[in-house]
C-alpha cells in the first residue's frame, strides 16, 4: 500500500482544517515546499496536495506553491481542488503533476468527467467526499442525494481508474479510519481506492493495508507528530 502525506493550502501555506471547516483551520507551515523535502527524507515517493480554496471557490489560486512542492519534492505529487476545466487539467499536467483529482466537477458534469478519463486516463483519479453516506461538493459545503456506493459505481462505469475516499467525519478528528466503509468499497469495486480521513495511528495504517487498498493518506497524524511518514511506509510495506 502507498504512503500519500498530505499537504493542504490555503493562502499558500501548509494547513489543516476539522471536518472540513474553513473556520477552523490551523496552520502548521508557511512553506509548503519544505514540508515535501521533510516528507521525501522520510522516504515517501508520493505527495497528495489539495488547493483548499480551488475546493471551495474553482480555479487555481495556489498553483504556485503546487508547483514549488512539486519542484521541490521531485516525487510524484497528485493535486486536487477546483480542478473543473480541461484547461485547468493541462495546466497542472503540463506543470509537471503527475495526476489530477477530480470533485466537484466529478459529480456534476459527466460529459467533463468522461472527457478528461478519455484524454488523460489514468492521470485523472476522482475524489468522493462522503458526509452521513452521500456524497459532498464545493469543498464540502453542498451535500448532493447520491449515495457513496452508487457514485462509485457511476465511476468505475466511466472507466476511472482511481478514487480517494474522504469520509468527512473522520478528517482530522484523530479518531481513526471507517475501516468498515473501506471494505465494504473493496469488496463491491475493483478500482485503486485510497483511503483518507482518520487515519490517526500506525494500526490504522496496517488494518487498510490488510484489506489491500492501493493506498492510504496522512494528514493531520503527521502534523501532530501521532504518525512518523517513515514508519507508516514501513508499517505499509509490511503487510503489501
Amino acid at each position: 500500500m502507498t504512503i500519500y502525506p498530505a499537504i493542504d493550502i490555503v493562502g499558500g501555506k501548509a494547513v489543516r482544517l476539522l471536518h472540513g471547516d474553513y473556520e477552523k483551520m490551523t496552520v502548521y507551515s508557511e512553506h509548503p515546499e519544505n514540508v515535501a523535502l521533510d516528507f521525501v527524507s522520510s522516504g515517501a515517493s508520493h505527495i497528495h496536495i489539495v488547493d483548499l480554496e480551488g475546493a471551495r471557490d474553482g480555479g487555481t489560486p495556489n498553483f504556485d506553491t503546487v508547483f514549488k512542492i512539486k519542484r521541490a519534492s521531485g516525487v510524484f505529487c497528485e493535486v486536487g481542488g477546483g480542478i473543473r476545466s480541461e484547461g485547468v487539467i493541462e495546466k497542472y499536467l503540463s506543470a509537471g503533476i503527475d495526476r489530477v483529482i477530480l470533485g466537484t466537477s466529478a459529480v456534476k458534469d459527466s460529459a467533463f468527467l468522461r472527457r478528461a478519463v478519455e484524454i488523460y486516463g489514468s492521470r485523472v483519479a476522482v475524489g468522493v467526499d462522503i458526509k452521513d453516506g452521500f456524497v459532498a461538493v464545493s469543498g464540502w459545503k453542498e451535500t448532493t442525494r447520491e449515495t457513496a456506493f452508487d457514485f462509485c459505481r457511476k465511476m468505475d462505469d466511466v472507466g476511472v481508474s482511481t478514487l480517494i475516499v474522504t469520509d468527512i467525519s473522520k478528517d482530522g478528528a484523530m479518531k481513526g479510519t471507517n475501516l468498515p466503509l473501506y471494505k465494504e468499497l473493496k469488496r463491491r469495486f475493483s478500482l485503486d481506492i485510497t483511503a483518507s480521513g482518520g487515519v490517526s495511528t500506525l494500526d490504522d495504517i496496517r488494518a487498510l493495508a490488510s484489506i489491500g487498498l492501493h493506498g492510504a493518506i496522512i494528514g493531520k497524524a503527521y502534523y501532530t507528530g501521532a504518525i512518523k511518514i517513515s514508519d507508516a511506509i514501513k508499517a505499509a510495506e509490511a503487510l503489501t
